[in-house]
């Protein structure tokens, strides 16, 4: 049996090195994927349904550079899903875009790749209001079925949601042919779908096809919800082979599902879209504070754009009624700002006509969500409308003067020349003013009104009031200008009222928002937020690891809730004990940074010295007995590149202070060791030994400041100071040499530093020479000046001494994973 199976393992591996060999024939080596099986390639000539997308983007000109982005970004979230030739499987992932910007162009792509994968059935959940479903089915409709009619099976349609087919399930699967439907998250039209597919001859069906599910603003309905939650999971429980997909922008409902539930948290893969060029996200407009691992020659204004303007707190209660107010009857005040809002909107859009950009323009009101107070403005806004267009006409230079001084009062405060665009004089916009104030419509938004924004028409020109409809994932169009008074008190709410996110190509300086102090302040603080948890969530394609291995950190506010749907969230905590930390990452091109960490390796070193005895120990020279106060100043002047964010010096000296206070006290010596490499001679701190050789990864991830050498540390040097020998040291598991240190009376209470000085030059070694086709794996560091890595090791155990960070997360303690390469037989340590 034994030889049967062994066998069989052969035969298994045979079997995909020739899928994957001729996947690199056919396009090249699979994309790396976080914690996967990499299969994916990306797409190939012979993809209908992707290249038929990819013509159409084509024939609407966009750019080489858009279409390599949407290109790029889709073949990583399918390259993310599972091998589609697997018999089974249940995949749950979730894209984290921007508010504004790509989404559905993503999720479009995807959906055309996987088509030419052989995926058979796709069901597309579209928000819960008709017009987000009706705008998505009429976009997939233009750029998947239009194109390929005689391949796409639709059971939806712009009109109409899904109605139960008088066909079943396997008359419309069928190999040739994918079907598509897009659907509202509503528990009727839920119900609908999950009876249609839920019969014998359905399940038989499905039993064979590859579905994808596409869960559209994935955090609204589909999370912690008790109607749309479940039925969703019965959705997915019908398909033996489900791909489910979340998106969204204001993930933080997703991230804190229970992810020891059968739920949908996206156990699988989180990843982040990249920014698109020219987008306007929290971070350009409301500026955000730093956090501890960026460097200081941040790109842009460091304080957004000067495009916020400020309403006062104390005028809020004349724009809309208090909460224990009635709504009916309430009669908004033209306030100042208001109307400088309204008119700013006029000249901006006059500007655009000037510059000869005849696209939509919209303006956004959004003081409640009570329907009785966006029917109290369209009064007052058609009386300003009137009064505005009566002024011009009876050409009064006093009005005119009015109108030339807020136009060149807020045009030099967001010169168009930042933006590489020529700015207009007021001379020039005003020909086209009067016609612009024509044109707009003053269209009331919400669920019961009858005239809803509508963009068919060819330059439109409306200001939109309005609340929940125009809150989240509804694009309005060339929106310029936003007056928002809402009261919100959660993250995800706020992030998706801000519709002013998204692109401005043309008018990139006119954009403004008025808004209270106490709102610009949150948006703020939002920009902060979402800076680090896109790092956090790239940390899992750095670090090759999935969410059930490490939770995605969202950094809390002593104000605003995070989410309503807290799920499974609790203070995350931070331990460094039993932990062996390293750096990865070095600024290999900046000399000040580099000269910093030599410096400080050298006076820790120098300073080590006067303390304790210099032993010769397993290709190092260790110095023990280190006070802990040389360790804590080294620590805070060495600098860590910003991409490695749990190498936090503030945190480490922060949990270094917590063990000296802890009865009894740790951590209050240390040992420090100086590798002796395998390069030249050199010093460090007066001791004589040699670079270490550490060569850089050859890879192009758009960070040519960056160097990532991936590992600096080997497994041996956390166990220097052990009196093990290296060849004992390397027989011990990870969990073993963790182990020994609690173990022994003085390690147990000490910490190591271990320092590493590498050539600058470092030389890959036995490295592949690479061809044009296919580059080696490595090239040399090429760095300005020799680089200092740090490893460090903590004792402890991991579960009893930590400290609290300013964030929440998700617990993963007995959430199983699995670990290809350790399912697949491979030796872990070795990819190291």
């Amino acid at each position: 049996m034994a030889s049967f199976e062994s066998f069989q393992d052969v035969e298994k591996f045979r079997r995909q090195f020739e899928t994957d060999k001729a996947k690199v024939q056919a396009g090249g080596p699979p994309i790396i994927t976080a914690g996967s099986d990499d299969w994916y390639s990306g797409p190939v000539e012979s993809d209908r349904y992707w290249l038929a997308l990819r013509g159409r983007f084509e024939a609407e000109g966009w750019p080489d550079e858009r279409i390599a982005s949407v290109d790029g970004s889709s073949s990583t979230v399918v390259a993310h899903t599972p091998r589609p030739d697997r018999s089974k499987w249940d995949a749950k992932g979730l894209v984290v875009g921007y508010v504004q910007s790509g989404k559905t162009t993503n999720f479009t792509a995807v959906i055309a790749k996987l088509a030419d994968v052989q995926y058979r059935l796709v069901i597309v959940l579209s928000g819960i209001h008709n017009g987000l479903r009706r705008q998505t089915q009429v976009r997939l409709d233009q750029y998947l079925k239009d194109l390929n009619p005689d391949r796409w099976v639709t059971l939806t349609e712009a009109s109409r949601d899904f109605v139960k087919p008088s066909h079943d399930v396997s008359a419309a699967l069928s190999p040739e042919k994918t079907v598509l439907a897009v659907v509202k998250k509503n528990a009727a039209v839920l119900g609908k779908l999950i009876n249609w597919l839920d019969t014998p001859n359905g399940r038989k069906a499905l039993a064979s096809a590859p579905v994808l599910i596409v869960d559209d603003e994935a955090d609204q309905a589909s999370v912690a919800t008790g109607r749309i939650n479940p039925l969703i999971r019965k959705l997915l429980s019908l398909m033996p082979r489900c791909t489910y997909v979340g998106y969204t922008a204001t993930p933080f409902a997703n991230v804190f599902v229970d992810p020891t539930q059968e739920d949908l948290y996206p156990k699988s893969f989180i990843l982040n879209l990249p920014r698109p060029d020219g987008y306007f996200g929290p971070e350009k407009i409301f500026g955000r504070d730093a956090v501890e691992w960026e460097p200081s020659d941040e790109q842009g204004p460091p304080d957004g754009y000067d495009m916020v303007r400020i309403v006062s707190e104390a005028d809020v209660p004349l724009l809309r009624p208090g909460s224990k107010e009635p709504a009916d009857g309430f009669s908004p005040a033209m306030i100042d700002e208001l109307v400088a809002a309204v008119h700013w909107f006029w000249l901006a859009t006059a500007a655009r006509r000037a510059r000869g950009d005849s696209g939509h323009s919209t303006m956004l009101i959004h003081t409640s969500v009570k329907i009785a107070v966006h029917e109290s403005y369209e009064a007052p806004l058609e009386a300003l409308r009137q009064n505005a267009r009566d002024g011009l006409a009876s050409g009064r230079p006093e009005i005119l003067d009015k109108w030339r001084n807020l136009w060149e009062r807020e045009s030099s405060r967001v010169p168009a020349g930042d933006f590489d665009r020529k700015q207009n004089t007021f001379d020039e916009v005003l020909p086209h003013l009067d016609d612009v104030i024509a044109a707009t419509r003053i269209v009331l938004d919400n669920y019961r009104s009858q005239d809803r924004l509508d963009y068919s028409d060819p330059s439109v020109v409306a200001i939109a009031v309005g609340g929940n409809t125009l809150s989240r994932g509804l694009t309005l169009e060339g929106l310029v200008v936003s007056f928002f008074v809402r009261g919100a008190t959660a993250y995800d709410t706020l992030l998706q009222m801000g519709r002013w996110f998204g692109y401005r190509t043309g008018f990139e300086d006119l954009p403004r928002i008025w808004m209270t102090p106490s709102l610009a302040a949150a948006f703020r603080h939002l920009a902060t937020v979402e800076h680090e948890m896109r790092d956090d969530i790239d940390r899992y394609q750095r670090e090759n690891l999935t969410p059930t291995q490490v939770a995605v950190r969202i950094r809390t506010h002593p104000a605003l809730r995070i989410t309503a749907k807290m799920g499974a969230a609790q203070p995350a905590y931070i331990s460094y004990a039993g932990r062996r930390l390293q750096t990865r990452y070095f600024r290999h091109r900046d000399t000040e940074w580099l000269d910093t960490n030599r410096q400080a390796a050298e006076n820790l070193v120098q300073d080590a010295v006067r303390h304790g005895h210099v032993e010769n120990v397993g290709g190092a020279r260790l110095i023990r007995d280190v006070p802990v106060s040389l360790v804590k100043t080294f620590l805070s002047r060495y600098q860590v590149h910003e991409d490695s964010p749990d190498l936090d010096p503030t945190l480490m000296i922060k949990y270094i202070d917590q063990q000296l206070t802890s009865d009894p006290p740790s951590l209050t010596t240390w040992s420090v060791a100086v590798v002796i490499g395998e390069g030249e001679e050199a010093k460090l701190g007066g001791l004589d030994i040699n670079y270490a050789i550490r060569s850089r990864l050859n890879v192009n991830d758009g960070k040519p400041e960056r160097a990532d050498i991936k590992t600096l540390m080997s497994k041996q040097d956390r166990a220097l100071d052990l009196g093990l020998t290296v060849a004992a040291a390397r027989a011990l598991k990870e969990s073993e040499l963790v182990a020994l240190r609690n173990d022994d009376p003085v390690g147990r209470d000490r910490g190591l530093i271990v320092l590493y000085l590498i050539d600058p030059t470092s030389e890959p070694v036995n490295s592949s020479q690479g061809t044009d086709a296919v580059p080696p794996p490595r090239t040399a560091l090429d760095a300005v000046r020799a680089v200092v890595g740090l490893g460090i090791t903590f004792p402890g155990d991991v579960k009893t001494k930590s400290i609290q960070a300013s964030h929440v997360a998700v617990d993963l303690t007995d959430v199983e994973s699995e670990n290809v390469d350790e399912a697949l037989g491979v030796d872990t340590e070795e990819l190291a």
